[in-house]
């Protein structure tokens, strides 16, 4: 079995979460395999090893846990974006349609700085919309988007499209 295929193998299909219709696609099964996690974190990484990035820019909530380790690796700072009113200092915010709603998202405005190279990092590439929203933080705080990367992307949702002027890798396709 590839390394791929163990990944693919280890992600497990939630219907009806968090709404009916929807099939979320949930890593823990990769997250507490030590030997899973860190084959994912490596793949995440790979493209970005010779690249100097200042900061990794994650999203809340499962961006979070594989941003700390590929910042680790890349020996650069970690920035959280999250959901509006969880950031206790000045923040920039963007607000952006879901499949179900819409949500808002936020970065500390003292985060990113003037001509910082950064790196997007999240779990899942679906719509592009909340990836995109958050390019949009970056952009506006100064940083420099170096690349996108993902574990997984659902390719059928045409997430891509929405991302175009940036370079992604997805570890997996789905």
């Amino acid at each position: 079995m590839t390394d791929i295929e163990k990944l693919k193998s280890a992600i497990r299909d939630v219907p009806d979460f968090p709404k009916k219709g929807i099939i979320f696609k949930d890593i823990t099964p990769i997250l507490k395999n030590k030997e899973l996690f860190s084959l994912a974190i490596a793949k995440m990484v790979e493209p970005f090893k010779k690249q100097k990035i200042h900061s990794i820019v994650a999203i809340e909530a499962r961006g979070f846990i594989l941003g700390g380790a590929i910042a680790r690796i890349l020996n650069c700072g970690m920035v959280p974006v999250r959901k509006q009113g969880k950031l206790p200092s000045k923040t920039y915010s963007v607000t952006y349609d879901l499949e179900y709603g819409t949500d808002t998202l936020e970065i500390h405005t003292d985060a990113v700085n003037k001509g910082d190279r950064v790196l997007l990092v999240d779990d899942l590439l679906a719509t592009g919309g909340t990836a995109g929203s958050v390019c949009k933080l970056i952009e506006k705080s100064g940083g420099e988007i170096v690349g996108l990367s993902f574990l997984i992307e659902l390719a059928f949702l045409n997430g891509r499209k929405k991302l175009k002027d940036y370079p992604i890798h997805c570890v997996l396709q789905l």
